[in-house]
């Protein structure tokens, strides 16, 4: 009898631990989708010829195209600048599968960079800065090198980056496995963003929901974030024709200091800032970022 008790008393409180979860999850979502709502309302779309693309188009100055990074959209892109609106023209759209843009049947980086190329004839804009946060460093320089005519300056914060040398091996999948691009399984993860990403869990609310991003994260991790490795020699960046800067922490562990310290020696005009710490989003370094981004937005507009 004692035993049964013990039993029944075992059940609810795991009935009770599993309806906490749900709640907390359904809590976060909601947060989530009215978060991302509140970014929606500021968005407008256009037709490319890879479909679809939907951005945000704020602020004034210098125009500053944004390219996102993995598990992002025009919020995540808008977020890079947005404290910026009164200093530089911000260009936020959806990469390839992310919210409100199309994916297309066999894309490459280079038709994101032909779209890219494609928005800003729409908007009437002949040349913009470009600047990428994690994964969208791929696109960005593949658009700097395809379009220099087009591009003031390369800015990339924590980035992807150009192997040093050519790569032994290819790479064929860099990034979420698909079996956690989903809304609940990357909730449920989110505690380990800190030990494995070095990102305090709470990053969890900017990037959910994953369930409309999911086309574009498995389009970065099969394509995206394997380009420069599979492409290497398409990658010349030793003969890009626009000035660089590249801003990285030591300890971030995502876009690895060692990698990036080195892949920045190939390139021809670049300024490297490096911060002792801060992780992937450089946290506690926004004034001298700001400061450098102002310097060399000034010196080459």
């Amino acid at each position: 009898m004692k035993m049964s008790m013990f039993f029944k008393i075992i059940l609810l409180a795991l009935a009770f631990l599993l309806l906490l979860i749900v709640v907390r999850y359904f809590i976060c979502i909601d947060r989530a989708n009215t978060r991302l709502n509140s970014y929606t309302k500021m968005t407008s779309s256009i037709n490319t010829s890879f479909g679809k693309m939907t951005y945000i188009d704020k602020g004034s100055g210098e125009a500053v195209l944004i390219c996102h990074g993995i598990c992002g959209g025009y919020d995540q892109a808008y977020d890079a600048l947005k404290n910026r609106l009164d200093d530089y023209r911000i260009i936020a759209p959806s990469r390839f599968g992310y919210i409100g843009s199309d994916m297309p049947q066999n894309a490459t980086v280079k038709d994101q960079a032909k779209a890219y190329k494609e928005l800003l004839d729409k908007l009437e804009i002949d040349k913009v800065y470009v600047l990428a946060t994690s994964a969208g460093g791929t696109p960005a320089i593949r658009f700097a090198l395809d379009y220099p005519e087009r591009t003031k300056g390369l800015i990339l914060y924590c980035s992807s980056m150009p192997y040093s040398v050519k790569p032994d091996t290819n790479e064929e999948y860099v990034g979420p496995p698909k079996q956690v691009c989903n809304n609940f399984t990357m909730w449920l993860i989110s505690p380990l963003f800190e030990p494995l990403m070095g990102m305090d869990r709470s990053t969890i609310n900017e990037i959910l929901p994953i369930n409309e991003k999911r086309d574009g994260i498995v389009f970065d991790s099969k394509v995206v974030n394997t380009d420069m490795n599979k492409n290497f020699d398409q990658y010349n960046v030793e003969n890009l024709k626009v000035p660089t800067i590249v801003f990285n922490a030591k300890d971030d562990k995502m876009a690895v200091y060692s990698r990036t310290k080195s892949s920045v020696e190939r390139f021809p005009n670049c300024t490297f800032i490096s911060f002792e710490s801060g992780g992937h989003l450089m946290t506690g370094n926004e004034n001298k970022i700001n400061s450098e981004l102002d310097k060399f937005i000034d010196k080459y507009k």
